[in-house]
């Protein structure tokens, strides 16, 4: 909770900063979960706190598909299939072995299937501040995932992002205007197990690495 108000502004306190810190550790990209609905107006609630994320010129460019028809959910998890195998052939060894083994999607399991699109060219925003950077549009869907990745965790939520898809066949496959680009498929449901760790570290994929090695001075 916020502490006191200075003004119009909330005063975020220690302890606030601290559940904050802790939440960022523990949002996971999920791909085990349980078949369990999620209750109510939960997701429509998840959905409202993602919408208030930041955009370039206030311009919101997302666009959320809710993919709710078996036969599109199906399709789906073919075209995963299909490019997951492709992935593999890329890899040799134990590498390949690696890659085989582990569990890239929860398309099966997750109740709630959304894609996320970026509009190319939004009326809202007039263009501002993407003029010289037209990619900031795409910059701000992901900034909208993220806001509704936390707000997921945050009541126990799992989400795990889809990117083995192709993203033609995903815009033809949903029927949604030429100019949306396809920037992620995302599964939403209750975890199957809790991990403050990924789980491709956990797999021996690739461990995290320390700040230092990505951070410069000039």
């Amino acid at each position: 909770m916020s502490g006191p108000r200075a003004g119009d502004a909330p005063v975020f306190r220690d302890a606030f900063c601290e559940n904050f810190e802790t939440l960022v550790r523990w949002r996971r990209d999920v791909r085990r979960f349980r078949l369990d609905p999620l209750p109510g107006d939960l997701l429509e609630r998840l959905l409202e706190v993602a919408d208030l994320a930041p955009s370039v010129g206030n311009s919101q460019p997302w666009r959320l598909v809710l993919v709710e028809q078996e036969e599109r959910r199906a399709e789906i998890i073919r075209l995963y299939e299909s490019e997951n195998a492709a992935a593999l052939a890329q890899y040799q060894g134990g590498r390949a072995d690696t890659y085989a083994s582990l569990k890239l999607a929860g398309l099966r399991e997750a109740p709630v299937h959304i894609a996320v699109f970026c509009d190319t060219d939004p009326e809202q925003g007039h263009g501002l501040g993407r003029a010289t950077m037209p990619e900031t549009l795409a910059y701000s869907v992901v900034g909208m995932i993220q806001t509704l990745w936390l707000a997921a965790r945050a009541r126990g939520v799992g989400l795990g992002w889809v990117s083995i898809l192709d993203p033609l066949a995903i815009a033809a496959l949903l029927d949604v205007p030429g100019n949306w680009t396809f920037i992620g498929y995302l599964c939403l449901g209750y975890p199957e197990e809790e991990h403050e760790d990924p789980e491709l570290e956990r797999a021996g994929w690739q461990a995290r690495t320390s700040l230092s090695e990505r951070l410069w001075r000039r």
